[in-house]
């Protein structure tokens, strides 16, 4: 015999072999009815309260079989008040949803995640760019049980908690009283399944860690801090899921001669002093083989040659920089009796015996220090 209570099928107006349909139209009958946003008053509210506990019990098959055999179908959930109710199963009542609220398991197969490993390449591989194989250590799908997670011949199966939903359900109280809450279920995680008998080779995770080979372009003018995107070459997802993506982050080695900036190269050529009071014809190695530089009698240190369409490429919008060349010229330190009076006939022939601290000469439109005045005095 049930214990003294709400009679839930009284409070309804439903027969007490009535079927989940005739619930929840009753139900539903009743919420229009005594919705607090069509009856405001406190006993309104009460009803309201009363006939949604009444049809959360009815319309759970659990709960409404523990009510007709006398027990309190709250008490599984942690309440022992007829006052618990779910809006989910409200809005179901009023839009004829068939779920109960229920968001439902969710998937094992998951997307794997990115990965990102660091490459060193040369300034020659930034400039023309390369092709070269690397070795990535990943997560790949489990060959033995096909990325399901299962031991041979076995199947997940649906969760005893909750019964295959993902979720379990508890009651907790608030301002409107005791409101259901959901929550994933502890034993499945959520996803609704279980699996009894892992894979032995990847312990249900569907993936195993495995090292592989991958060849890669690495595209003209990269740069020291560029990444390289490579669709769908990162980690597996578990148990099936797609796999993430991989970038590869260039680091450019130091070269011994040229230096980098942007799409321009720079490099230093020291010129004996003869040969730049002369001029001469140097070869010397660019990234793009031998070039020949004529260098015109007289350069003075600090002059830039500039060899046109021999920098680094531009990552976008295609072309290549400039090589920029800059002079410098090698003061001998030690001289031999011999070359020591060479050089005091030529300063002699050239009239360069004396020092001079002047303006410099009229050629150069006036001396450093006519210059500096006429700068910085007023106008």
């Amino acid at each position: 015999m049930r214990a003294a209570g709400p009679d839930y099928y009284a409070l309804l107006g439903v027969a007490r072999d009535a079927t989940p349909d005739e619930i929840k139209k009753a139900y539903r009958k009743l919420a229009r009815e005594l919705h607090p946003d069509v009856n405001p008053d406190l006993q309104s509210q009460e009803r309201f309260k009363i006939i949604t506990a009444a049809y959360e019990v009815l319309s759970d098959p659990e709960k409404r079989q523990m009510f007709d055999l006398g027990g309190d179908p709250f008490s599984s959930s942690g309440g022992g008040s007829s006052q618990g109710f779910d809006f989910g199963d409200i809005m179901d009542a009023f839009f004829g949803g068939g779920g109960g609220g229920q968001r439902g398991p969710r998937t094992r197969a998951r997307r794997g995640q990115d990965a990102m490993i660091r490459i060193q390449i040369t300034l020659s591989a930034a400039v023309f760019g390369e092709t070269r194989d690397i070795t990535v250590d990943t997560a790949a799908g489990c060959a033995t049980c096909g990325g399901k997670g299962t031991a041979s011949n076995s199947e997940a199966v649906t969760c005893v908690m909750c019964k295959g939903r993902g979720e379990v359900q508890q009651v907790q109280r608030s301002f409107l009283g005791q409101v259901m809450t959901s929550r994933p279920c502890p034993t499945c995680q959520g996803f609704g399944s279980t699996i009894p008998h892992p894979c032995h080779e990847c312990a249900g995770d569907g993936r195993v860690r495995t090292r592989r080979t991958i060849t890669i372009k690495v595209p003209p003018g990269v740069d020291t801090g560029t990444r390289i995107q490579l669709t769908g070459e990162g980690e597996v997802g578990p148990n099936g899921g797609p796999a993430g993506d991989l970038y590869i982050e260039v680091m450019v080695q130091q070269h011994a001669v040229f230096e980098r900036q942007g799409d321009e190269l720079h490099c230093v050529l020291t010129l004996p002093m003869t040969s730049a009071a002369l001029g001469t014809t140097v070869k010397f190695d660019t990234l793009d083989g031998e070039q020949e530089i004529d260098v015109r009698p007289g350069i003075q240190p600090g002059a830039i040659l500039t060899l046109r369409g021999l920098g680094a490429a531009r990552l976008r919008g295609g072309g290549r920089g400039d090589l920029y060349v800059h002079i410098d010229v090698a003061i001998p330190t030690k001289l031999d009796d011999a070359q020591a009076t060479l050089l005091k006939q030529l300063a002699d022939l050239r009239s360069e015996d004396v020092v001079r601290v002047g303006d410099g000469g009229d050629d150069a439109g006036g001396g450093l220090f006519t210059r500096l005045k006429d700068a910085f005095s007023p106008r």
